[in-house]
């Protein structure tokens, strides 16, 4: 009977199993808790650091279209003050030329005139020829150039007919068969449209 009691009182008095699980569960429940808090705050620390980077990707690609559009500006400016500044230049030259186109006529026409006299001085005919010739070799040297007209189809890009006249040949019907003034282009700009008279 005593046995008895002692057993009893020994199995009372002896460890509580399940007690002692449910402390350690609740001794480990809040390491786990500080992990998971830790993961989570690693989590939205590696978020932030995305963010950061593709908010700088983005400055860095919009700085580099800025600076893509400015060099196109600025390419796009010196072209065009190259161009404005080559056409002021020719302009310019174009009005010199063509105040100097009616001395060029009137030497052409003197240069004519004395070739078709019977008597005219020879030293005034090569005199005549050689102020022609150098005032046309200045003019050609900035660009000058003569308009072809004789022999060619009327071409009212270049040429102006002031006058149709009747032909024999076929073959110079619509052909230039005169020109009664030059024409001239300046650096491939018609800056003078040749009269000419045209076979019908």
């Amino acid at each position: 009977m005593a046995e008895a009691k002692t057993k009893k009182h020994q199995a009372q008095s002896g460890p509580d199993v399940d007690h002692l699980e449910q402390q350690e569960q609740q001794e480990s429940h809040p390491q786990q808790a500080e992990q998971a808090q830790q993961k989570v705050e690693q989590a939205q620390q590696q978020e932030e650091q995305l963010q950061q980077d593709s908010g700088l990707q983005k400055k860095l690609d919009e700085a580099n279209d800025r600076l893509l559009r400015l060099q196109a500006e600025f390419d796009n400016y010196r072209k065009r003050t190259a161009r404005e500044r080559l056409e002021l230049v020719l302009t310019a030259s174009e009005e010199v030329i063509k105040g100097m186109l009616p001395v060029l006529d009137d030497c052409q026409r003197a240069l004519f005139t004395l070739e078709q006299l019977e008597n005219a001085d020879p030293h005034s005919v090569e005199g005549v020829r050689l102020i022609y010739n150098k005032l046309l070799t200045f003019l050609q040297g900035k660009g000058l150039k003569i308009i072809e007209a004789k022999g060619k189809s009327l071409d009212t890009d270049f040429h102006c007919a002031i006058a149709k006249v009747p032909v024999k040949e076929k073959k110079m019907k619509g052909k230039i068969i005169d020109v009664a003034l030059e024409g001239y282009t300046l650096n491939g700009k018609v800056i003078r449209f040749a009269n000419v008279v045209v076979g019908e």
